[in-house]
């Protein structure tokens, strides 16, 4: 195993006589110098490593690598022991590269080698990540029958695969020590762990518990790596039952904890090697990554399933006088002792672990019991305890738990306070995840911030972002891309819903994207494909077509000079607000540009196409769309039928139409509620109340709710046709469907919603319009045509079907559907 790099055996020798001359001497002077002066050669070499261990740390390697050949070209015989403290030091450092060349010295000399210097060569380059070096090395020690392999090189080595998270070395190294016959001790099993857990191999775990309960009885480290390990693998149930071991453990004595000399804890018991005794197929446990989920032992404790239902009065339940007293008891000599910094920590992993499973119980379970055993919860536990209600429970239970924290005097993490804004952000509750912001002192992530200004997108409530913005610049907290994708997509509107762009509002939305570039150039931070979607989908929204072209050409620019594809959402962003705004040759001039550039084209952007012959009323331009469309893979969707009904109702082309319908209807193509309003627009204009009957009755045995639009169409149809009964009572049964199309449904809602219709209250209609707020825009419309039904004077029935209007279409044109 030879590590040759540079340099040629030379027969002259080299030796300090002054710390800053050196001279170069023959070998008799050499000689010579060593009778005068008594030097032997032991003195000499040490005297050498000592300079060269000082080169190193002074960062002189090149002096470092002369002393080194130096140390090489000495007259005398070098041996294993001539070496062992620049290994030291380079396993330390690390410094792999060095080590190498030691490799080569020791080569040439035909040093004879000891364990000590591969377990020092070994661990310093695995620690620099030269993981293949150290495995040749490995390789070399097991061919060697001069040398014996030791157990601490592979444990070594596992850890460097660890650290570098490779697993190819480590099922290698596994192959290596199946092959010696090697045996395996704690250390051995500890990496093991980490390895199943960087495979996120379940299987693999249980097996290291079964084969080291084999040959070990669990100690409180040991418990604490396989607790980690469970946590981290999402068994729950396991890690319960190895955190309730421990605690038994404790309450036993069976303490076995020292600090090692760099400060770490550590067991105090010898650690023996288990002999290899049969293969327990591990390695082939670990290659399979099966993640079942066995159980960690035959009598394992499963976790109470009720464990979420525990009532909120009891999670700070501090048990009885008698419990707790025992307890506090037991643990009152252990205080201030490393097993205490262990049992928290094990608390820790498992109720942070809760947090990540939404397992909220199991953490209310865990608080209870750490207070019985008189451990006080920390500042720490807490926050994983309110990180596991808010995941699992929403924002307001981990706010009862913020309370209790302040009773007890304990300040909660600004992460704490952060993962309580995140879930009020997420329930849009925007006051109080603003109150929480303003709690922050010092944050080094934007998540929480995001999550606010995503909060106030939703609800369309830009200026509340304006304060957020503010605290961000106050906490330093730079912006990421997330942060100005959010605000493109909060500040390029300036108009309401269902408002059109004006000059007024076109020069604002132009300011504000200036604005927030400026911030991006200033904060170093390119546009990303979402960020220069939102500012192009602004601009489209407000009508700026102008601008719009001007940034797209921008946008290629940039993508073009990064080698990056702009992405075809982009592009289907710019032509759908091209089509939209009748812009109809601009968008076939784009459409045709990809095309001869070979830009990917998704079902997106044939749809779109199709919907902008529906402008040029050009149904030929569509059907061949739809065959390009097929010939690159993709179907023709509900969308795509869509577009070609609109091209054929503006053709006034009503039988068509309802061809197509039936046609999607046959190839099971799925309909939506856009479909069918398409149709229903057109007959309404053109006072089809024949159509207008057999597509409201058509969307009820789809299933398929009505929405505002549908209602407004049919509607609209019998009072243009001076049908104002039939028009209330249709408004009515729609009204209630778009409720819900179930009976049983409306029978259940029938309690809390039927209050709001009838309500005396000159407010009933402002409560109303709050579902607004929720997203709930069907519900509200709903609501009100009912009241105003109630108010005219029809009658509320909540089994729409039973009315004569549902009946008539029903026996008129429910057979359709069966025939077809």
């Amino acid at each position: 195993m030879c590590y040759y790099l540079t340099g040629k055996k030379e027969t002259l020798g080299f030796i300090y006589t002054d710390s800053a001359l050196r001279r170069e001497i023959p070998k008799a002077c050499i000689d010579m110098y060593h009778d005068c002066f008594g030097y032997g050669r032991k003195s000499i070499t040490r005297l050498l490593q000592v300079q060269i261990v000082d080169a190193l740390r002074s960062n002189e390697r090149s002096r470092a690598s002369s002393l080194l050949s130096e140390l090489g070209r000495g007259n005398y015989s070098l041996r294993a022991d001539d070496f062992i403290y620049i290994l030291e030091h380079c396993s330390k450092s690390p410094d792999p590269l060095f080590v190498m060349e030691i490799w080569r010295i020791m080569d040439e000399k035909e040093v004879h080698v000891n364990n000590r210097c591969y377990m020092l060569s070994i661990q310093a380059l695995c620690k620099g990540g030269y993981l293949e070096e150290a495995f040749n090395l490995l390789n070399f020690v097991g061919e060697n029958h001069d040398i014996h392999p030791i157990l601490p090189m592979y444990n070594n080595f596992l850890r460097g695969c660890v650290q570098t998270r490779s697993l190819l070395h480590a099922n290698q190294c596994l192959d290596l020590m199946e092959h010696q016959v090697l045996g395996k001790n704690e250390v051995t099993y500890s990496q093991f762990l980490k390895l199943a857990v960087l495979q996120q191999n379940l299987s693999a775990a249980h097996k290291i518990w079964k084969e080291y309960m084999t040959y070990y009885s669990m100690s409180i480290i040991s418990l604490r790596k396989f607790i980690w390990s469970f946590t981290r693998l999402r068994d729950l149930e396991s890690a319960y039952a190895a955190l309730q071991h421990m605690v038994d453990l404790v309450f036993k004595g069976s303490i076995f904890i020292n600090k090692s000399a760099e400060g770490r804890l550590c067991s105090s018991r010898l650690d023996i090697p288990i002999p290899k005794n049969g293969d327990m197929g591990l390695k082939r446990c670990m290659e399979e990554n099966e993640h079942s989920l066995p159980s960690v032992s035959d009598n394992s404790k499963k976790i109470d399933s009720h464990a979420s239902n525990v009532e909120d009065s009891t999670i700070f339940y501090m048990g009885s006088k008698e419990d707790k007293g025992f307890g506090i008891n037991m643990l009152e000599k252990y205080k201030g002792m490393p097993v205490m910094k262990v049992l928290r920590w094990s608390f820790s992993d498992v109720i942070y672990a809760c947090a990540q499973t939404q397992n909220c119980g199991l953490a209310e379970q865990l608080i209870l019991q750490m207070q019985n055993l008189g451990l006080e919860p920390s500042c720490h536990t807490y926050d994983g305890l309110i990180k596991a209600i808010v995941s699992d429970r929403g924002f307001s239970d981990g706010m009862e738990v913020l309370k209790t924290m302040q009773l007890r005097n304990l300040k909660p993490y600004d992460s704490t306070l952060a993962a309580l804004s995140i879930g009020s952000s997420k329930a849009l509750q925007l006051d109080l995840a603003e109150s929480l912001l303003d709690q922050i002192s010092r944050i080094s992530y934007v998540h929480p911030f995001n999550a606010f200004l995503a909060a106030c997108d939703t609800l369309d409530q830009p200026e509340r972002a304006v304060p957020i913005l503010s605290k961000m610049k106050q906490l330093k907290l730079q912006p990421n891309v997330g942060t100005y994708e959010l605000l493109f997509s909060l500040f390029g509107n300036v108009n309401a819903p269902y408002e059109e762009g004006n000059m007024l509002s076109q020069v604002d939305v132009a300011r504000r994207i200036k604005a927030i570039e400026m911030d991006m150039m200033n904060n170093g931070i390119q546009h990303s494909h979402l960020s220069m979607k939102n500012l192009l989908k602004a601009l489209g929204a407000e009508g700026m077509i102008r601008e719009l072209m001007q940034y797209l050409h921008v946008a290629e620019n940039q993508f073009f000079r990064t080698n990056t594809y702009l992405g075809t959402p982009i592009y289907n962003t710019v032509l759908h607000s091209l089509v939209e705004a009748k812009e109809s040759h601009i968008a076939i001039e784009i459409f045709k540009n990809m095309i001869s550039r070979s830009l990917p084209r998704d079902a997106a952007t044939y749809n779109i196409m199709i919907d902008c012959c529906s402008t040029i009323k050009c149904y030929k331009s569509a059907c061949a769309l739809v065959s390009m469309m097929m010939r690159d893979g993709f179907l023709p969707w509900t969308l795509t039928y869509t577009a070609l009904i609109k091209i054929l109702l503006e053709r006034e082309d009503f039988d068509e139409a309802l061809n197509l319908l039936d046609q999607a209807r046959l190839e099971e193509i799925p309909s939506d509620v856009l479909l069918y309003n398409t149709i229903l627009q057109k007959a309404c204009l053109k006072g089809r109340i024949d159509l207008i009957e057999l597509v409201a009755e058509q969307m009820h045995q789809e299933k398929i709710q009505p929405d505002p639009s549908t209602c407004y169409y049919v509607f609209s149809s019998y009072v243009d046709g001076g049908f104002f009964s039939t028009a209330l009572e249709s408004l009515q049964v729609l009204s209630m469907r778009m409720i819900s199309e179930d009976n049983s449904t409306l029978e259940e809602k029938r309690t809390e919603l039927e209050d709001f219709i009838h309500s005396e209250d000159k407010d009933a209609e402002s409560q109303i319009l709050q579902f607004f707020k929720g997203s709930d825009e069907n519900l509200a419309i709903a609501l009100l045509n009912l009241r105003w039904c109630a108010i005219s004077g029809s009658p509320i029935s909540w089994t729409p079907n039973e009315s004569l209007w549902a009946r008539r279409l029903f026996n008129s044109h429910g057979s359709r559907k069966r025939a077809s």
